[in-house]
């Protein structure tokens, strides 16, 4: 199936929960032209807590509960919080009363369908011969697709009402038989489906034989986007947000100072992946690059804003296009017989690796080596120990630090690196750090992390605000 004229959009979890205000805007933006388009779309806001874990707070939902196996049952309780949260989240979006009952017979349905697996998982691994370790990704994963499948269901419902022939899409793999990689799901799921005459609402997690939870963990539903896109042929995919995506975060730097990006490129995406401000997951942009399908982020709630276009274009003057920063740790090792010796670089590399630490920068000298990266204290601490025991003469130590870092498709000739030094020292801030790289992408500042709002705002001033040349528009 190959259509080059449809569009793959995805809509988040936190507009999912106001899909409702979205039919006859975002959804159906032509009721003359409805069609042409496939919507990927997230479990309703907080379902995926209450199924797996709390994102932030850790709290433990049913997958936290049934894993850690504290109570025998405390996760069926966990459970039936859950499901009086799917109900209570479809109950907002659906105003007919029929709709309502079918949607409460398929949250019924899924979840005592994956009560009596677990029950029965529970009562298999009581036996000796059988782990539970090992099928707690697979559990995993069936718990995250109720919250896709029910907002997926509950969402093609409220467009049938509406008139609109929606069809629900489920990847979700429930109650199927065969194992198939993620490309033959997406493909088996769409061949008899025409988006020009009919508008699929698919589920953004799809069950498959390389296990999307795995590597992505709950990333997933750019995954299934990105490659739903590039298999269909699709002429532009559209992430739809809660907000635009702007020179900076305007709760920090002001409303009135922000500026929408326009335009941008995969290459300043990465980046910003870098920092852990996500416009989409690298391996999903990756997808989309290769495939030569640009992508397209929006406020889900302004429809007719053409939102920020993202492709593989260069710049067409350069400009700083965004501000941004992450709480880090700087991890630094100091010996002072390194200098001529090798393998300090590969054993500090392949400690991180082992504890899954994700590196964001590191800079070197003659006898120290520094790595600013995004862990918990907790793992560093794993991390320290590790290389003290292998470089006993080594100071080995870990600081709370932030980086700050402007970014643009093209920085050359714009003197980042200088004007934000000054910009900062004017502030009565100091960096502890600043590093740029021959490709004139990004300058990083390494800040006090108590500082980071601080610098943001300074630098965003000085470089976007008060740059002599506007971003570019958007196309």
């Amino acid at each position: 199936m190959t259509h080059a004229t449809h569009t793959v959009e995805k809509i988040g979890g936190t507009s999912m929960s106001r899909v409702h205000e979205l039919r006859d805007t975002l959804l159906v933006s032509d009721p003359a032209r409805p069609y042409g388009r496939i919507f990927v779309v997230s479990a309703f806001g907080g379902i995926t807590n209450l199924l797996l874990e709390h994102k932030k707070s850790g709290e433990p939902g049913v997958y936290a509960a049934f894993a850690s196996r504290e109570e025998d049952h405390g996760w069926l309780a966990a459970l039936d919080r859950a499901s009086d949260a799917m109900i209570a989240a479809h109950r907002v979006v659906l105003d007919h009363p029929g709709d309502v009952e079918q949607a409460d017979g398929f949250v019924r349905d899924r979840l005592a369908g994956a009560r009596n697996c677990l029950i029965d998982l529970q009562r298999l691994c009581s036996h000796g011969h059988f782990r539970l370790s090992e099928h707690m990704l697979q559990t995993r994963e069936l718990l995250s697709g109720l919250g896709e499948a029910h907002s997926a269901f509950v969402t093609a419902l409220m467009l049938q009402r509406a008139g609109i022939s929606a069809r629900f899409v489920d990847l979700s793999g429930w109650r199927d038989d065969g194992e198939v990689s993620l490309d033959q799901r997406i493909q088996r799921a769409m061949q008899d489906i025409d988006p020009q005459t009919e508008m699929p609402i698919v589920t953004g997690y799809a069950q498959c034989r390389e296990g999307l939870m795995r590597e992505f963990d709950r990333g997933y539903s750019e995954v299934t986007f990105s490659r739903l896109a590039a298999l269909t042929g699709a002429r532009e995919a559209i992430i739809h947000k809660e907000f635009h995506l702007s020179s900076a975060d305007p709760n920090l730097v002001g409303a009135d100072a922000v500026r929408k990006l326009g335009r941008t490129n995969f290459d300043v995406a990465d980046q910003l992946s870098n920092l852990g401000m996500e416009a989409i997951h690298p391996k999903a942009a990756k997808t989309l690059r290769q495939s030569g399908v640009p992508l397209r982020v929006t406020n889900a709630f302004e429809p007719h804003d053409p939102g920020t276009l993202i492709d593989d274009q260069p710049a067409t003057r350069p400009a700083v296009e965004i501000v941004t920063g992450l709480d880090l740790f700087a991890l630094e090792l100091f010996e002072q017989d390194m200098v001529g010796a090798k393998g300090y670089d590969a054993f500090i590399l392949e400690v991180l690796t082992r504890h899954q630490v994700r590196i964001v920068s590191k800079v070197s000298n003659a006898n120290t080596i520094t790595h600013y990266v995004d862990s918990s204290l907790k793992v560093l601490r794993r991390v320290e120990k590790d290389l003290t025991e292998r470089y006993p003469s080594a100071q080995v130590s870990s600081r709370a630090v932030a980086m700050a870092a402007a970014v643009g498709r093209d920085l050359s000739g714009l003197s980042v690196l200088s004007r934000g030094l000054m910009a900062l020292a004017k502030a009565g801030l100091e960096a502890i750090g600043a590093a740029q790289g021959p490709r004139p992408v990004e300058v990083q500042f390494i800040v006090e992390r108590e500082a980071l709002p601080a610098s943001i705002k300074a630098l965003h001033g000085a470089l976007v605000e008060g740059q002599a040349e506007a971003l570019p528009k958007a196309a």
